[in-house]
């Protein structure tokens, strides 16, 4: 998988297009984030087990 060409937008595309996430859990994390939490989408996802901290530094290796 090449993940550069998957990962080209914002952090829930790229989990979505990894196959990390669901839309739904993607849609979670951003309703929470609406509802006033301050934390990154990367942070409440790991909380809510969703992905793991390995994901997260996968998709920022490779979307810089």
């Amino acid at each position: 998988m090449d993940l550069e060409k998957l990962i080209d937008g914002r952090i829930g595309d790229g989990m979505v297009k990894m196959g990390e996430m669901t839309e739904s859990q993607v849609k979670t994390v951003l309703k929470i984030q609406q509802d006033g939490d301050t934390r990154l989408f990367g942070e409440i996802a790991v909380d809510l087990d969703y992905i793991d901290i390995d994901c997260v530094i996968r998709y920022m290796e490779h979307s810089v």
